[in-house]
């Protein structure tokens, strides 16, 4: 399991274990608050074609499917 901290999320390099469609890096670009300003969700940029994903933050804790950094 990635160790996370929510608050340092922004800017982040992420690397998909199972790319789709050759999209492989990410970066998170923006992270989405509910009222209490609790981060719930954030958008993460694919490097190669610049196409955005809204996702649940704590899916990047997988290790099966994220790693941290670009490998």
């Amino acid at each position: 399991m990635n160790k996370i901290n929510p608050e340092k999320l922004m800017m982040s390099k992420w690397t998909a274990i199972k790319p789709k469609q050759k999209e492989r890096h990410f970066i998170v670009t923006k992270l989405i608050r509910d009222e209490n300003e609790v981060i719930i969700s954030c958008d993460l940029e694919a490097v190669i074609n610049r196409h955005i994903y809204q996702m649940y933050w704590k899916e990047l804790k997988d290790c099966s499917c994220w790693k941290v950094g670009w490998k």
